[in-house]
């Protein structure tokens, strides 16, 4: 700690110790960022890339890839729409009009190294060294120029503690395995949208309301899965003006935010806004509920709850359809009116984990990768939470090994897992952050005390996380290794499909629990600017 200047000749070489140490801080920091993007292009062959050499439709890659051929050959009123020079059925459009004029600029950018990359049709199923190699590089790109600069921000700005444990929680966030393997291995420019979402909730952390709502409306444009995290937003915002007042201040900024978000649409929807069928057909394409209530192996209640009762045999589309709306809706309302009374940021961070966790589990047509939409909140809990942050982050990236091997992604997700791990409980010291009070389950005391001490909740907490590090090795290990019984091909991937989704359910109960049971005033909670 530094003694507290008494004259301006004692401001020197306190300023001089400080920015030095400052710089020691940062320079730590940069150094570590720049080993990990380092790491990212030694972890990440050339090869390791989602549906290489796979035909007939060859992957994410290839979506990516396509999306740009699409972007750049035909005019926009052709991009959502199944035409002679637009096949929908190979890897259409079906993501917002923002992440198709990303795509555009990307294609641009592509046509000036390579025009070979997006020619039209005769670039179906194309693969070289060069072009994996600049998709990654457009996936590092849109890391830090969004997705880094806003984990910076939040971290030095809305966590509390020491400059040093700014620095740690951060490159914690930054070294989440889950959102590295599936943007550098697959292509889906998460970090665009979880980026613009994290960037809205800076905005609305440090008072910036309309920077918020405008950052937030962005990330909706780019991914529609960013609904997983609307409800929350709009609480918040909604909570904040009325607690100004809906016949003074809170109208006035109602009405601001309001306007933000309106422009931000038409500002994105802008070429198909002349022609009604253009939008219902962008619509349409957003939101396929043709395709079922999951895909693949998701570790969520339907595909887990379909291994004992065949739910897409016994239930029509319909009904499906109206059972998963009702269910998530139930368990978002709690939390979503709890932020609704009371508009703090923790309250928020609380409600958005809760909100897109639910999303994830209850859902109609959920995809693995959609787990990356409840992590990027939880890790924004890393530095209240660290513990049962971690280990959800953990379980995150594991409930993916399936596609992780799939894509021979196995090495990298080995290293970045346990880079992940040992960093996060070596900086932040999560094992020894296990008490009740650490958990934030401190006001659940008095339900507990009779049957469980203080120290045994801690102690059980500790072994259920170790077992359940083992367990995820175990599985890891014999997924890789085992080969399953003829008569259950799926053997292994439906195991860690129900092994994540029993985590996933009792964390968004454990998370659920600390929202709701907050007390009315929280020490050191930071308020609603």
């Amino acid at each position: 700690m530094f003694l507290k200047a008494t004259s301006h000749g004692d401001l020197e070489p306190y300023f001089c110790m400080r920015f030095a140490w400052f710089n020691n801080e940062m320079g730590c920091f940069f150094q570590l960022l720049f080993r990990r993007n380092f790491g990212l292009s030694v972890c990440f062959d050339t090869d390791s890339v989602d549906g290489a050499g796979k035909a007939p439709m060859f992957g994410d890659y290839e979506a990516q890839r396509h999306w740009q051929e699409v972007t750049y050959n035909l005019p926009v009123k052709e991009w959502y729409f199944n035409t002679t020079d637009n096949d929908l059925g190979y890897w259409g459009l079906d993501y917002p009009p923002l992440t198709a004029y990303h795509s555009l600029l990307c294609a641009y950018i592509a046509k000036l190294i390579n025009p070979v990359w997006v020619e039209l049709h005769t670039s179906r199923g194309y693969e070289s060294a060069s072009h994996k190699l600049f998709m990654r590089t457009t996936v590092l790109f849109t890391d830090i120029v969004i997705y880094i600069p806003a984990v910076i921000l939040f971290c030095f700005y809305l966590t509390d503690g020491s400059s040093k444990k700014k620095v740690a929680t951060a490159l914690c966030i930054l070294l989440y395995p889950g959102l590295i393997l599936i943007d550098y291995g697959h292509f889906q420019y998460n970090n665009v949208s979880l980026g613009l979402a994290l960037w809205g909730v800076v905005g609305l952390g440090l008072g910036w309301d309309l920077l918020g709502s405008l950052a937030f409306t962005l990330a909706l444009n780019y991914k529609q899965m960013e609904l997983y995290h609307s409800l929350p937003f709009f609480c918040y915002l909604l909570g904040k003006c009325v607690k100004q007042g809906l016949m003074g201040k809170g109208l006035l900024l109602l009405v601001k935010i309001s306007l933000t978000v309106l422009v931000t649409f038409a500002f994105c929807w802008w070429p198909f806004l002349p022609d009604p069928q253009q939008i219902l057909q962008v619509l349409h394409r957003l939101f396929p509920v043709d395709r079922g209530l999951f895909e693949d192996k998701v570790a969520n209640t339907w595909c887990s709850l379909n291994v004992l009762i065949k739910i897409k045999t016994l239930l029509s589309k319909d009904t499906q359809l109206l059972l998963s709306f009702a269910l998530t809706l139930l368990f978002i309302l709690p939390s979503s009116i709890k932020l609704l009374s009371k508009p703090t940021l923790w309250q928020f961070k609380l409600a958005l984990v809760n909100s897109s966790l639910a999303f994830f589990l209850f859902s109609f047509q959920v995809h693995e990768k959609s787990i990356l939409l409840p992590a990027l909140p939880v890790c924004l809990l890393m530095n209240e939470i660290p513990l049962m942050a971690i280990w959800f982050l953990l379980a995150s990236t594991f409930s993916m090994l399936p596609l992780m091997l799939k894509d021979g992604l196995l090495l990298p997700y080995v290293v970045t897992s346990l880079a992940f791990l040992y960093l996060g409980l070596y900086l932040l010291s999560a094992l020894d952050r296990s008490s009740e009070e650490d958990l934030r389950l401190g006001s659940c005391h008095k339900l507990t005390q009779h049957c469980l001490s203080k120290h045994t909740v801690s102690l059980l907490v500790k072994i259920m996380f170790r077992v359940s590090l083992v367990a995820m090795a175990g599985l890891s290990f014999t997924s890789v290794v085992l080969e399953p019984p003829a008569r259950l091909p799926d053997l292994f991937p439906v195991l860690v499909s129900v092994f994540s989704f029993l985590h996933f359910l009792a964390l968004l109960l454990y998370f659920n629990l600390v929202q709701l049971t907050e007390p009315s005033s929280k020490k050191g909670q930071k308020k609603t600017n």
